[in-house]
């Protein structure tokens, strides 16, 4: 059952690339790593690595929501949620970046971390993304919430 999982997963996250057999070459062969395009199937909104991380705590609450694709970029200190593209969006935030139509995105295989990069949440081959209202709730949440805690951090 794990293995047919992670097929899905696989095919889902290379119908993004614009070649998706030398994608799945490139993660298995190459440097582990492809460049997808954004804005097709998905748009990734990067945020600092502590926002992202505790707006996904904050996500994680709801057991109604299923998990979505969350990337973590390790030597960035960034955090990507995968969620349905919209060009007219606008995400406002001290670092945060919509990438979205016309940008790419370095992403490794669904199964495994590639150097700097992993998946915090793999995607599942359905097709799951973040609800943007779900997701923007719960940044502000987290802004809150390391508001407060700053101070504290700082002792």
């Amino acid at each position: 059952m794990q293995r047919c999982l992670e097929k899905q997963a696989i095919e889902w996250l290379a119908a993004a690339a614009t070649d998706p057999g030398r994608c799945k070459r490139e993660w298995d062969q190459g440097t582990g790593t492809a460049l997808l395009p954004a804005g097709r199937f998905w748009d990734v909104l990067s945020v600092p690595e502590r926002l992202g991380l505790c707006a996904l705590d904050l996500l994680r609450r709801d057991p109604l929501e299923p998990p979505a694709p969350t990337l973590a970029d390790c030597a960035a200190g960034r955090i990507g949620f995968f969620l349905p593209p919209d060009p007219g969006s606008e995400w406002t935030g001290s670092g945060v970046r919509r990438v979205g139509r016309g940008s790419w995105v370095a992403v490794p295989p669904p199964y495994r971390a590639a150097g700097r990069l992993g998946w915090l949440v793999p995607p599942d081959g359905t097709g799951t993304l973040h609800d943007p209202a779900a997701l923007e709730q719960a940044l502000r949440e987290a802004t809150g919430l390391l508001a407060v805690l700053a101070p504290v951090s700082r002792q």
